[in-house]
């Protein structure tokens, strides 16, 4: 009797050794925590980058998963709030225990969470492209955008070939605003830019006549508008109403094409930098993004019932892949392990580009991720 005891329980974890299905269903989850703007002023950020995530983690499940375990996003829409963001930080890390989390979308959120992520040794791949996320390097912090000075540099290279030198800059008052701000004072004079107008608008302005009028008094060349939510599009209504009709260039901030639908026919030759995301389909069949670009447009399309994706969905992408990839190159879901694999992630190929990390450059971009793209006939088009 005592023998037969022994085989039933010796045939039972044979069972569970050969089916190893089993014994990872029992394995608890992998929680990503995510805070996006999925709502609210930045919802062009935010809700794209939501759905992103959930079709990506719909995607590894369905293939078993990471290491045999399975994701679990846990999604807290913040509505573009610092304060929001700052607390549901807290309450994924101290409550929900999550690995990661992915987000936030903006600029000013990341910054008011990075001290979280770092007391709380979680890893934080920010969705936001403000410097100051990753200058000074945080040890937990890391973002996907391409970097705001590397954003201004492509603007400027691409005036100097237009032979401009006189500029009116406007900004946002946000945390994207604010830095993008800085980066264009700081590097101006490196390019020969003399800043003759600088004119800061609110996030939620409806109307923006007053301030591009001033630009126009300056008697300019050319202007920068560096934002990132609604506002943008009405400054280049505004400017195209009141007779402007010289060159307006965007920031990164500019990649969704609801903001061209949003400026209407003003938006026609506006110039911006972005990712190559945008314009997948022109690239040659020889570069390296192309087919992962073309991939995550056709499937995310086809999750969204065809919705186009934008560049600010691509960050989302981003975050999560390198995520994966780090936790598959670290063999573990120890977070130090994976936080340093991430650190050491080299060619990784991105829709904002092909990622370097290192211990001193937690974004792992150059100018080289970026295109000069422009509007025309409504659509994103390579700048020729």
């Amino acid at each position: 009797m005592k023998g037969t005891k022994g085989w039933v329980v010796l045939a039972v974890l044979s069972a569970i050794v050969l089916s190893g299905g089993i014994a990872r269903a029992a394995e608890p989850p992998i929680k990503i925590g995510a805070i996006l703007s999925v709502t609210g002023p930045a919802s062009f950020l935010g809700a794209p980058e939501a759905k992103t995530l959930e079709m990506l983690v719909a995607e590894t499940n369905k293939k078993g998963g990471v290491m045999g375990r399975q994701v679990q996003l846990i999604v807290k829409d913040s509505g573009a709030s610092p304060e929001k963001a700052f607390s549901f930080a807290k309450q994924l890390i101290d409550e929900d225990k999550v690995f990661a989390i992915i987000g936030p979308s903006t600029s000013g959120e990341t910054m008011k969470i990075k001290g979280v992520a770092e007391a709380g040794k979680t890893i934080l791949l920010s969705c936001a492209a403000a410097e100051a996320i990753v200058n000074p390097v945080a040890k937990w912090v890391f973002k996907t955008p391409q970097k705001d000075s590397d954003a201004v540099i492509k603007i400027f290279q691409q005036m100097k070939k237009m032979k401009i030198s006189k500029i009116g800059v406007l900004s946002g008052n946000d945390g994207f605003g604010n830095a993008g701000k800085g980066q264009i004072e700081k590097l101006a004079p490196e390019y020969g830019i003399t800043i003759a107008a600088n004119e800061v608008y609110d996030a939620k302005a409806s109307d923006l006549t007053a301030e591009v009028t001033k630009i126009k008094a300056a008697n300019v060349q050319a202007i920068i508008n560096w934002s990132v939510v609604p506002a943008q599009a009405i400054v280049i209504k505004n400017a195209r109403q009141i007779g402007l009709k010289i060159p307006i260039f965007q920031s990164h901030g500019f990649g969704n094409i609801k903001y061209v639908e949003a400026a209407g026919a003003a938006a026609e030759g506006v110039m911006f930098p972005a990712g190559r995301l945008l314009v997948a389909d022109v690239l040659p069949k020889n570069n390296p993004q192309r087919e992962l670009l073309l991939n995550y447009k056709k499937n995310y399309m086809n999750f969204c019932m065809g919705e186009e994706c934008s560049t600010f969905g691509g960050h989302a992408y981003d975050a999560y892949t390198i995520l994966v990839k780090a936790i598959e190159n670290a063999k573990s879901t120890d977070k130090e392990a994976v936080r340093t694999a991430i650190e050491n992630l080299k060619g990784f190929v991105g829709t904002g580009g092909i990622f370097n990390f290192s211990p001193t450059d937690h974004n792992g971009l150059n100018v080289d991720a970026f295109e000069m793209l422009t509007v025309k006939k409504g659509k994103f088009a390579i700048l020729k």
